[in-house]
């Protein structure tokens, strides 16, 4: 794993190649220099360990995801500050199985370093509302749980606010 600036200094080095293949007159190798400089430019913003790592989590395959983001040695100059959100985000799903003071570590630095989806802060904000019931902190969880609310304008996640608010009630 490089450096995250070592992307964009490689898109660079292909626009100016691309620039001089406009200057020989081949205009078709410019243009594909061109387009092919976008690849670094998007990895740049969206960490391909991170995107393999989604994809292996949407099929359930925890182990696989872990794999893949253990490729990023270092996620500070690796990533871009949203990215180290996903990162920690990430880690805190896969961990919330096995681990839970753990996944809550995670899930307070990826909402600390921001995500960009509504639904994915919700997802985080749910998940620490119910690793603060196990620990018997109410009001906690409860303002966590309102958060999450407020997140889910699909409501996607209503089903598991009820239960959780159900729960709650008993304790």
């Amino acid at each position: 794993m490089f450096h995250k600036n070592i992307k964009l200094i490689i898109a660079g080095l292909i626009l100016v190649t691309s620039v001089w293949q406009f200057t020989e007159n081949n205009i078709g190798n410019g243009i594909f220099l061109i387009l092919l400089s976008i690849i670094p430019i998007f990895l740049y913003f969206k960490n391909e360990f991170i995107l393999l790592a989604f994809i292996k989590l949407r099929k359930q395959d925890f182990e696989g995801a872990t794999k893949w983001l253990s490729f990023i040695k270092n996620p500070e100059a690796a990533l871009v500050q949203k990215q180290q959100g996903y990162f920690n985000y990430l880690h805190g799903i896969m961990n919330s199985q096995t681990n839970l003071q753990l996944a809550e570590k995670y899930f307070k630095k990826a909402i600390e370093l921001g995500l960009s989806m509504d639904m994915d802060l919700a997802v985080a904000k749910l998940n620490l509302a119910g690793v603060a019931m196990t620990r018997r902190r109410k009001l906690e969880a409860t303002n966590l749980l309102n958060e999450a609310k407020k997140l889910d304008k699909q409501g996607m996640l209503k089903d598991q606010i009820k239960m959780m608010k159900d729960q709650m009630k008993k304790m």
